[in-house]
């Protein structure tokens, strides 16, 4: 699922309500719960496309905990647009909802989602890889269980390229053509961080922590320039379409889009880790953002309903859960033995993800409330030095601006 190609559709909006103090004294309850009781109403929200298999899902739950009643919907605007649809009105949003990780920071400052509780906090850190419990903290404390995590890989047509070919960007686009979005900062933004620059710190939570105003940030600026006269590069609002037609024969995208390239290319499909990048006469990997997929549960779900919210958060994002999505859509677990399970380590997308989700490869997406205004500022920023409408000269004060623009604090 697109959860941050999603974000970047349309313009994010941070919402900002009052909140009673008595709404941020909710706590979420144990995963250790005992079924019997455990009872109440909960709403679930997550994306169209997912219903069915949640509902799978909720089943499998409501064998162990008969009492709670799930209603599971599609989320109003998607699961990219959690923030928004559940600030228009926490009190009518959904008891748990899906949630992308670079949210939960804004979500926790406006009172919309409690800390777990220290059971459920035990339980993701033992259960799960290390960087899926670092994508659901915040200030110290985690705040949405995890149940998948997202890196954008190479996509190719093997009859092509091969697996050489792709392991560099210059050896890629001298043999093939790949097809991409500068417009995209999902896409592009990690280039600056493949630079040894910082967004938001090294944790990603400092607000004046991003220095990309630099000669490493110009260096990244140059680098999407260069881009505009490279054969092997083509400027697409559709990379699909292009590898479809053959126009392409490669793409960056995530492994929501698996299933669908795989009936594109047939037997001719392959995929691998994002390749090297040449910067200041210098390789260096191409970075990716790492995302983690989420579901947080709302902090004004009913008193009665949060012992029973909390529970179905946890239930539907197990190993077994964790592997049922995976069988659905392709999402990588991140649950350790769901990872080590046979299916998801000989599956070579899942392969790829997980070398992408590793240091130096990634960056974990900040979950900062200032990222509304990054994803707002940095596609121009990164489209601008591709086209040529920020020329060299205008690149040091158009860093400075986007810098100190995504560094307000609010």
């Amino acid at each position: 699922m697109k959860f941050w190609k999603k974000i970047l559709i349309g313009s994010a909006t941070l919402v900002t309500v009052t909140l009673l103090a008595a709404c941020s004294s909710k706590s979420t309850s144990s995963t250790s719960t005992d079924a019997k009781k455990v009872s109440g109403s909960v709403k679930l929200w997550v994306d169209t496309t997912q219903v069915p298999y949640y509902k799978k899902i909720v089943a499998n739950f409501n064998k162990k905990y008969p009492d709670v009643k799930v209603k599971v919907t599609q989320s109003p605007n998607g699961s990219a647009n959690a923030k928004t649809d559940v600030g228009k009105d926490p009190a009518k949003a959904a008891d748990v909802f899906e949630v992308p990780n670079d949210q939960l920071g804004s979500m926790a400052e406006a009172g919309y989602i409690n800390p777990l509780s220290p059971d459920a906090t035990k339980a993701v850190k033992n259960n799960n890889v290390a960087v899926a419990s670092e994508g659901v903290t915040w200030k110290g404390k985690m705040f949405a269980y995890p149940f998948a995590e997202q890196a954008q890989t190479i996509y190719y047509n093997k009859s092509k390229l091969t697996a050489d070919d792709v392991k560099t960007w210059d050896g890629l686009t001298a043999k093939g053509v790949l097809a991409t979005d500068f417009t995209n900062a999902y896409n592009f933004y990690p280039v600056f961080l493949s630079a040894g620059t910082q967004l938001y710190g090294k944790t990603g939570e400092t607000v004046k922590g991003t220095d990309i105003n630099s000669a490493k940030g110009e260096q990244a600026m140059a680098w999407f320039a260069q881009q505009k006269s490279n054969k092997g590069v083509m400027q697409t609002s559709n990379a699909l379409n292009q590898l479809k037609s053959g126009k392409a024969a490669a793409i960056l995208d995530g492994p929501w889009n698996s299933a669908n390239i795989k009936k594109i290319l047939g037997k001719n499909f392959a995929v691998a880790p994002y390749p090297t990048i040449k910067l200041d006469g210098k390789d260096v990997q191409m970075q990716a953002f790492l995302g983690i997929a989420t579901f947080a549960v709302n902090s004004h779900a009913s008193g009665s309903n949060q012992k029973a919210a909390a529970t179905l958060a946890s239930f539907i994002t197990n190993k077994e859960s964790q592997l049922i999505v995976y069988d659905h859509s392709g999402q990588i677990p991140v649950d350790k033995t769901a990872q080590k399970s046979s299916k998801v380590a000989s599956d070579p997308v899942a392969g790829a993800v997980m070398t992408m989700a590793k240091t130096g490869n990634s960056t974990l997406m900040p979950k900062m409330p200032q990222m509304a205004t990054f994803w707002n500022d940095a596609a121009p920023l990164i489209n601008g030095a591709y086209t040529g409408s920020i020329p060299a000269s205008q690149y040091s004060t158009k860093l400075d601006t986007f810098v100190k623009n995504i560094s307000k604090a609010n």
